[in-house]
């Protein structure tokens, strides 16, 4: 709060009277700034809006490379189980061979979409080199407060379910917000009904 009166002192063209120019005085009050402002110094300045778009998008170059994982795994495995010589009255393993292709293709898709976010968090690193010591900074910060806030999920039921237990689903500060709306309402839930 402090360093929004300041800064909003600051910004004001000219001192009356004296005709000085605020707008270049550093008065060197940003260390006094709210922590959901600016964040953890020495973290690059990232905000927490910052955060949750950074998190988007590693979240979306994760499900993309995993789905051009699981196409290129698909790709090959269909590559090599094309050129087999099968004999479609012997069975494979005791199955049909086409039921084991048709699995064989399916495993190695499967396996294409496990190996997605390794890529994926590679080329999320390769775009957000300078950011990501602050963008590490905010997410361990975010997954404390995740952890610390998180309800019991041994009280769950078919009436009252967990709310997003592991915060995968907050988005911005209003989703956290009301993640935790949630989770106090769970809890409240929870010691009333049992």
């Amino acid at each position: 709060m402090l360093s929004v009166a300041v800064q909003s002192a600051c910004r004001r063209s000219l001192i009356p009277g004296l005709g000085v120019n605020t707008r270049c005085i550093n008065l060197g009050v940003r260390s006094l700034s709210n922590n959901a402002d600016s964040g953890i110094e020495g973290n690059g300045d990232l905000t927490w809006i910052d955060f949750f778009k950074m998190r988007k998008q590693q979240r979306r170059i994760n499900v993309g490379s995993s789905v051009f994982t699981a196409f290129l795994g698909c790709n090959a495995s269909w590559a090599y189980l094309s050129t087999m010589q099968i004999d479609p009255t012997q069975t494979l393993l005791g199955f049909d061979p086409l039921m084991v292709i048709t699995a064989g293709i399916a495993a190695s898709g499967a396996l294409g979409y496990l190996l997605g976010p390794l890529v994926g968090s590679q080329i999320f690193q390769m775009l957000n080199r300078k950011r990501l010591p602050g963008f590490d900074i905010k997410n361990k910060e975010f997954l404390k407060k995740v952890i610390e806030n998180r309800v019991d999920a041994s009280s769950q039921s078919f009436s009252n379910p967990v709310p997003d237990y592991y915060g995968e689903k907050i988005g911005s500060i209003g989703e956290y917000r009301q993640w935790l709306r949630d989770c106090h309402a769970y809890r409240r839930k929870a010691k009333e009904f049992l």
